[in-house]
């Protein structure tokens, strides 16, 4: 789900790459039924998407990792710590005030309006996230 929200909040951002991977993902899943339920009633498609699991060299060729849980976030600086400073929660993006250092809840087995909270807190955070990135191509590198 976060990845076709990202893609299309990222639509014209030049030279941007949007992409997703877990750190415990069945490797070639594809999207639950009621994540692609919920992205359609949004105008979004994830045609062709399957999962995958997060790797080093992934991780290198990204400036930016946007991690769903402070859990996903730890094991990332414990299995790379070296990238520590790529890696942001979501939900320190949203726009409203209890959302900083928050979850981006599992909504697995919760049934179809859990989906659709998970992508009410990706809409929350996504303006923010937006003006991270534009703000990181903006910076000269070696300057963020």
């Amino acid at each position: 789900m976060a990845e076709g929200m990202f893609r299309k909040e990222m639509e014209g951002v030049e030279g941007l790459t949007v992409g997703s991977a877990g750190v415990a993902a069945m490797p070639g899943g594809e999207a639950s039924w009621e994540t692609v339920e919920v992205l359609r009633e949004r105008g979004i498609s994830l045609d062709g998407f399957r999962s995958r699991m997060v790797d080093e060299e992934m991780l290198r060729e990204a400036t930016r990792v946007f991690c769903m849980t402070r859990s996903h976030l730890e094991m990332l600086e414990m299995l790379y710590p070296e990238l520590k400073d790529r890696y942001n929660l979501v939900c320190d993006f949203a726009e409203i005030e209890g959302d900083v250092g928050r979850d981006v809840p599992d909504p697995i087995g919760q049934g179809r309006q859990a989906y659709e909270e998970v992508a009410e807190c990706l809409e929350m955070a996504l303006g923010g996230i937006r003006e991270i990135l534009r703000a990181t191509q903006r910076t000269p590198a070696g300057e963020e």
